[in-house]
């Protein structure tokens, strides 16, 4: 249960153009979003009108490196992968809910999970990882929770609020991923 809903299904896939609108609702058209607290508050941030958004719809829509996360066929959060060194197969990957009545549920953390399986099966990657804050400690669990090694650990570099936090690398290699994940698949 979350918040008297039952979750049926959790799903991630590509965004269609159907469902612009409502990406652009959770994470473009609020001035002060609740979500950006956390996702990298020490990083601008500007929120912009439909209109606007709509000229980047390419960025967003059917597109391999950026899906949605959907909870009973609502768009809820979304997924994404960088290269950080695409020669050497290091990517990066990064996970948004949006909307704080889905946090503490467990969704992204299956989400992720589900990420990580499709990017390992799809790309000849070593590796995932994500970086974080200090301050996010909700995301530290969940690398954590699937099995990830804080691989770095860089002390109070990102200042918010008047305050130093550090910077954490989280990474995870195929085979401890494949270990860890065997009796699954």
């Amino acid at each position: 249960m979350l918040g008297g809903m039952k979750v049926q299904e959790i799903i991630i896939r590509p965004v269609k153009e159907d469902e612009l609108y409502r990406l652009w609702e959770l994470s473009l058209k609020e001035d002060y979003p609740e979500w950006k607290k956390w996702d990298a508050p020490f990083e601008p941030y500007t929120s912009m009108t439909y209109e606007q958004f709509i000229q980047k719809k390419d960025y967003f829509m059917n597109q391999e490196d950026f899906w949605g996360i959907y909870v009973n066929d609502d768009l809820v959060g979304s997924l994404c992968y960088y290269w950080e060194h695409e020669a050497s197969l290091w990517l990066e990957m990064g996970i948004l809910i949006y909307d704080p009545m889905f946090w503490n549920s467990g969704i992204g953390t299956k989400a992720l999970k589900m990420w990580i399986d499709h990017l390992f099966h799809e790309m000849p990657l070593i590796r995932v990882g994500f970086t974080t804050w200090s301050g996010n400690e909700r995301m530290v669990k969940v690398g954590e929770k699937l099995g990830m090694t804080m691989e770095a650990r860089m002390r109070k570099c990102r200042l918010h609020n008047g305050v130093y936090y550090d910077s954490i690398r989280m990474g995870l290699l195929r085979e401890e991923w494949e270990e860890q994940n065997e009796s699954f698949t």
